[in-house]
C-alpha cells in the first residue's frame, strides 16, 4: 500500500527543469531515504509533496487523494514536514516549540484544549525529552535540538513525516540519536518517514526503501541491499565505489570510493 504516489511530475525553477515525467510510489508505513548529489532535486520532490513548490506538471496523492484538491491546512493533517536547518526563536523552550505543531488542528478562537497537551506531552516523551521540556531549545546538544523538532512535527499528528537533511552538521553519534528516534516512531507507531540524506552510509543502514535520484530522474528504487551496487552509484554520484555487506547481511556499506573523471 502506497502513502504518497507522484505522477508524471514536472518541477521547474523559471527555465530551469529540477523534476521531469518523475512517477514514484513511496509505500506505507516505512523508512523511504532519497538520496543523490546535490542539485539533484531531493529537496524539490519533498517541498513539492508537501505542496510548499508548486509544480508545472503530473499529479501528487497522499493517501489517494490529490493534493490539488486538498487545502493547505488539511495537508498538514496528513503531512508533517521538517525543513533543512529550521531557526527557533530565543528563548523558547522546548515544549513551547513542540506546541506549535498543533497548529493545524487548532480552532480560529481558544488556545490549546486537553487533548492538543496531551499530544505534545505524548510527543516529548516519543523523543526522549521529557527531562528537557522546559529548558530553551538553545541549550540544548544538536541532537536534543534536532530531536526537538521532530517532536514539533510528531505534535502535528500525521501518518507521515518528512524531513530534509534531518542529520546535516551533526556528528557521528548525533546522526544516529536522531535516525534511531526516527526508526523507533516508524516500527512502534507505523509512521511512514520519508527522509533527504546525505550520508549514504547511514541511508543503507536505516532504510526500508532506498531512492537514488540524478538530474530530477529515478536511478534506483527499492530495498537498499538489492539497488545499491557499483553501477548505480556510478550513475548517482558518478565514483567508482567498493562495497561491502553489513554483519547481519542486510544492507550495503561503502568503504571507500574514488571518482570517476571523463577522460
Amino acid at each position: 500500500m502506497e502513502a504518497i504516489s507522484v505522477k508524471d511530475l514536472c518541477v521547474s525553477y523559471g527555465e530551469n527543469t529540477i523534476i521531469e515525467n518523475m512517477t514514484l510510489s513511496i509505500p506505507k508505513g516505512k523508512i523511504s531515504i532519497i538520496i543523490g548529489a546535490n542539485g539533484c532535486g531531493k529537496s524539490t520532490l519533498l517541498k513539492t509533496i508537501a505542496r510548499i513548490n508548486k509544480y508545472k506538471k503530473g499529479d501528487v496523492f497522499i493517501g489517494g487523494k490529490n493534493i490539488k484538491k486538498i487545502k493547505e491546512k488539511e495537508i498538514a493533517k496528513e503531512v508533517a514536514f521538517l525543513p533543512q536547518g529550521p531557526v527557533c526563536p530565543d528563548g523558547l523552550t522546548v515544549r513551547e516549540l513542540v506546541a506549535f505543531g498543533r497548529f493545524p488542528h487548532q480552532k480560529m478562537i481558544g488556545g490549546l484544549n486537553s487533548h492538543d497537551k496531551e499530544v505534545i506531552e505524548w510527543a516529548i516523551k516519543e523523543t526522549g525529552l521529557s527531562e528537557f521540556a522546559d529548558r530553551p531549545v538553545e541549550a540544548l546538544s544538536g541532537g536534543q535540538r534536532q530531536r526537538a523538532w521532530i517532536a514539533m512535527t510528531l505534535s502535528q499528528e500525521t501518518e507521515i513525516i518528512m524531513l530534509d537533511e534531518p542529520t546535516t552538521y551533526l556528528d557521528m553519534s548525533y546522526q544516529l540519536e536522531v535516525l534511531e528516534v526516527l526508526q523507533k516512531l516508524n516500527r512502534e507507531k507505523n509512521i511512514t518517514v520519508v527522509i533527504v540524506l546525505h550520508e549514504l552510509n547511514n541511508a543503507c543502514r536505516f532504510a526500508d526503501n532506498i531512492i537514488g535520484l540524478k538530474k530530477g530522474k529515478i536511478i534506483c528504487q527499492g530495498k537498499p541491499i538489492d539497488v545499491i551496487n557499483k553501477e548505480n552509484l556510478k550513475k548517482i554520484y558518478g565514483i567508482d565505489a567498493s562495497l561491502r555487506k553489513s554483519e547481519n547481511g542486510e544492507y550495503p556499506i561503502c568503504t571507500e570510493y574514488e571518482l570517476l573523471r571523463e577522460e
